[in-house]
C-alpha cells in the first residue's frame, strides 16, 4: 500500500465520517421540527432513492472520468445538501440532495481500488476501506450523539448567547458541513489514473440499455450473484438494524438518542475487526466460504430481544459486527473484481449500489410500515433475523448445488 491508496482511504473517512453524524443531525432536525415517528425511517429512504434512480448514469460518469475528479464533484454536491439545510429546506429533501451526491461518489471511491491496486491486494484494500469506513461510523456516531446532546452543544449554545441565531442541530450540520470541505481537500490529491471502460455513447438511452446488459451480465455470472446477493442482504438489513438499534436501546435499556447513538458505534467496531480477520485470513478465491457466518448473524440478531444490561448489548452489538465484517468484506471484493472482470469498475459499483439500495428501501418501508402499524421492536427484531438465517441458508444451498453441478 503506497501514499496514493492511504489518500484514497483518508478522503473516504473524511466523507463517511460526515454522512454518519449528518444522519443523527438530520435525525435530531426533524425531532425539533416535531415530524412524526415514521419520518426517521423516511429519511434514509429520501437518502438512498437516488442510489436507485442514477444507477445507470453514475456507473458510466465514473468509468468515463479520473475517479478522484468524480468524488470531488460528489462531494460538492453534498456541502450543497447540507447548506440547504441550513437555509430552512425540509430536512427529507435536503437530505437527498447529500443522497445524490453519495450515488456519484460510490462507484468512484470503490471502483478506483481496482483500477489501482493489483487483484492480489483486493481483500487487504477492502480491509482497510472497510476499517476506515467503519472508523468513520464510529466517530460519526459519537460525534453526532456530542453535537446534538442538549447537555453539550445545547448547554454551550446558550452560555454563549446563540441559540436566537441557531440551533443545536444546525450547528451539527454546519460542523459536517466543514468534514465534507476537507474530504472534498485530499480528493484533490488522489492519484489521476485514466478514465476505464470510457463509455462509448453518452445517449441516455443507450446508458440505460447499457446498464440492463451489465445488470443481467453480473446476475449471470456465478460468483457475481452469490456475492451480489449477500451484499444486497447486508446492506438492507444492515441500514434497517441502526434504525431498530435505536428503538431497541430505548425500549430495552431506557437509552435517550444520544446514548442510543453511542451503542451503535458497538457494532461498527465489531464491524473494523471482522473485517481485519477477513484481510488476514480469507483469500480471494475463497470467499464464498465465509457464507455460514451470514447464518449465524440472524440468529444472533434475535438474542437482542433478551438483552436488558448495556453491558451485555455492547458485546451482543460488537459480535453482531464481528460477523458482519467478516462475512461481507470478501465477498464484496470478490464482487469488484468479478464486475471489474466482465464490464468495468463503475458500472459494477453502481450495479451493486442499485440491487444494495432497492434493498434498503424495501425493508426500510417494511419496517416504517411496522412502525407505522404500531408492531412491537421485539416482533421486529425477531422478524428481521429470522430474515437474515433464512436467506442466507438459501443462497449458501444454492451456491452448494451450482458448484455441485
Amino acid at each position: 500500500m503506497n501514499r496514493g491508496f492511504y489518500i484514497i482511504l483518508t478522503a473516504q473517512f473524511f466523507s463517511a465520517l460526515a454522512d454518519n453524524a449528518l444522519l443523527f443531525a438530520a435525525i435530531a432536525l426533524l425531532m425539533s421540527l416535531s415530524a412524526p415517528d415514521w419520518h426517521v425511517p423516511l429519511l434514509q429512504q429520501f437518502f438512498i432513492i437516488s442510489y436507485i434512480l442514477l444507477a445507470p448514469f453514475v456507473g458510466a460518469f465514473a468509468d468515463s472520468n479520473p475517479k478522484g475528479r468524480v468524488m470531488f464533484i460528489s462531494n460538492a454536491i453534498k456541502v450543497v445538501g447540507c447548506l440547504a439545510m441550513l437555509a430552512g429546506m425540509q430536512p427529507l429533501y435536503a437530505y437527498a440532495i447529500v443522497g445524490l451526491g453519495a450515488a456519484a461518489y460510490s462507484p468512484a471511491k470503490y471502483g478506483i481500488l481496482t483500477e489501482y491496486l493489483p487483484p492480489s491486494l483486493l481483500v487487504k484494500a477492502n480491509s482497510w476501506m472497510e476499517g476506515a469506513t467503519v472508523a468513520a461510523i464510529i466517530l460519526g456516531a459519537v460525534l453526532g450523539g456530542l453535537l446534538i446532546s442538549p447537555k453539550f452543544i445545547g448547554a454551550a449554545l446558550i452560555e454563549w448567547n446563540l441559540t436566537e441565531w441557531i440551533t443545536a442541530p444546525e450547528f451539527a450540520i454546519l460542523i459536517i458541513l466543514l468534514l465534507y470541505l476537507t474530504a472534498a481537500w485530499f480528493n484533490l490529491y488522489i492519484p489521476r489514473l485514466p478514465p476505464d471502460h470510457r463509455t462509448p455513447k453518452r445517449d441516455p438511452l443507450y446508458l440505460l440499455h447499457d446498464f440492463w446488459h451489465s445488470f443481467k451480465l453480473l446476475w449471470k455470472d456465478p460468483l457475481g450473484q452469490v456475492s451480489l446477493a449477500v451484499t444486497t442482504l447486508f446492506w438492507g438489513v444492515g441500514a434497517t438494524l441502526r434504525l431498530v438499534v435505536l428503538a431497541w436501546a430505548a425500549f430495552n435499556l431506557n437509552f435517550d438518542l444520544t446514548q442510543a447513538t453511542q451503542l451503535t458505534a458497538m457494532s461498527a467496531i465489531g464491524i473494523a475487526v471482522g473485517a481485519a480477520m477477513a484481510g488476514k485470513w480469507v483469500q480471494l478465491e475463497r470467499s464464498v466460504k465465509v457464507l455460514p457466518a451470514g447464518i449465524i448473524l440472524g440468529f444472533t440478531v434475535i438474542a437482542m430481544i433478551f438483552v436488558n444490561e448495556w453491558r451485555v448489548a455492547a458485546v451482543l452489538l460488537f459480535f453482531i459486527g464481528v460477523l458482519s465484517g467478516f462475512f461481507v468484506v470478501p465477498l464484496n471484493a470478490l464482487l469488484q473484481h468479478r464486475g471489474h472482470l466482465l464490464m468495468g469498475a463503475g458500472h459494477s459499483i453502481a450495479i451493486q449500489n442499485f440491487n444494495e439500495n432497492l434493498g434498503i428501501l424495501l425493508l426500510l418501508g417494511v419496517y416504517t410500515l411496522m412502525v407505522g402499524h404500531g408492531m412491537h421492536i421485539h416482533w421486529i427484531i425477531g422478524i428481521f433475523g429470522a430474515f437474515i438465517s433464512l436467506v442466507m441458508t438459501a443462497i449458501w444451498r444454492r451456491h452448494h448445488d451450482d458448484q455441485v453441478r
